[in-house]
């Protein structure tokens, strides 16, 4: 005769690990996943390798710099440590708004950083070169924003040398580094997809030389780009989109037109807001050469012409966007010129237009009823990592 049946009480608790990671991967509200780690120090365990992106409290993911004004808390390498023990496979961390953060409190990077893919260290103004070094030796970065970070071209060298698969990388504002710190990423970072260089007085230009066919993606307002520099921003040949606006006092005569001499074929989107010495020669080669253009800003560009505007009209086939805000020299001859050529066109942003009649612009309206006329002013943003 068989013995009494044996009943055996179980719970959740008994459940394996790889259960309970299952279970967590597959919550999907945040606070249903900040809850899990509540239940016991197992559970939160279980929360806590899971974790893959981590923002201090004082930092910010949309930039803003009047929040800088407000009082943030210290964060030392203590802090770091303790958290980066806790979270030991984060692949992203935002340090951003760290404005006192030293370079001594990224050390822990070098024990805990391994799988640290992406960091923003946007206005940490304590960050040096040093610091810099310790998070490029420490961690397989692809993705770093240094955005007003006190780094020279010595910090980038180092960078370039230890994380040779950087893809994405924001220098915006960096004002101490120059076209060599430029060079080093430019040649040992042979996968970079999308570079800011915003606002960095020292940069020409020319460090792009001979730059990944991979650079997709260049933001250069407001920077001294020589026509040399110019040509080897494009030199790689696969830029899709660039933002060169705000060199009025930089660019002369045809510096521009490197732009359609044959590299920027692959061109989507660019950016000559206030370009007030922008020829119509400059306007006419990169409406030849760039021949998949969808998005044009030539706002400002007061020395655009007639000829410029005609050969916009005739060779750009794909636009669909133009920005034709207070373009002094756009006349009623112009306006016809991308009325009757730009047949893909969609938007149109336009005001100020000082030579243009009334009649010529209702004459645009009637002819193109499927172009939006917008007279707001708006700036291209595109879609990368750090907007």
């Amino acid at each position: 005769m068989e013995g009494p049946s044996r009943y055996y009480l179980t719970s959740i608790k008994d459940l394996p690990e790889d259960c309970l990671n299952f279970i967590f991967q597959r919550l999907d509200c945040n606070s249903d996943r900040e809850s899990f780690g509540l239940t016991c120090h197992r559970w939160l365990r279980i929360q806590n390798i899971n974790r893959r992106f981590l923002q201090f409290q004082c930092s910010f993911t949309q930039l803003d710099v009047s929040s800088l004004s407000q009082t943030s808390p210290t964060i030392s390498s203590f802090h770091l440590n303790r958290l980066l023990t806790r979270f030991q496979l984060l692949e992203s961390l935002s340090l951003s708004g760290c404005t006192e953060l030293p370079d001594s409190g990224l050390t822990p990077l070098q024990d805990y950083g391994s799988r640290l893919q992406t960091i923003f260290l946007d206005c940490c103004f304590g960050i040096t070169d040093q610091g810099l070094s310790l998070i490029a030796t420490g961690c397989p970065l692809t993705v770093i924003s240094l955005y007003r970070c006190n780094i020279t071209d010595v910090g980038l060298q180092n960078l370039a040398k230890s994380c040779s698969a950087l893809k994405d990388v924001n220098l915006s504002y960096c004002a101490l580094i120059s076209d060599h710190g430029i060079r080093a990423l430019s040649q040992k970072c042979c996968q970079l997809r999308a570079v800011s260089i915003s606002f960095c007085k020292g940069v020409s230009g020319v460090g792009f030389s001979g730059c990944s066919p991979t650079l997709a993606y260049l933001e250069a307002e407001s920077c001294k780009l020589g026509p040399e520099g110019i040509t080897e921003i494009v030199s790689g040949g696969g830029l899709e989109y660039l933002n060169v606006s705000n060199l009025r006092w930089c660019i002369t005569g045809d510096g521009l037109a490197a732009i359609g001499a044959g590299l920027g074929t692959k061109l989507r989107v660019l950016n000559l807001r206030m370009g007030r010495l922008v020829s119509s020669e400059s306007v006419a080669a990169i409406a030849k050469g760039c021949p998949l253009l969808q998005e044009w800003n030539l706002a400002l560009c007061h020395e655009v012409k007639i000829p410029g505007w005609k050969a916009v009209g005739e060779n750009c086939h794909n636009l669909e966007i133009i920005h034709l805000n207070r373009c002094r020299n756009l006349c009623d001859q112009g306006l016809q010129a991308l009325r009757d050529g730009c047949r893909q066109l969609r938007i149109m942003y336009i005001n100020g237009y000082y030579q243009v009649s009334v009649a010529a612009m209702e004459m645009f309206k009637w002819s193109r009823s499927d172009v939006q006329i917008k007279e707001e002013e708006i700036t291209i943003v595109p879609n990368w990592p750090f907007r």
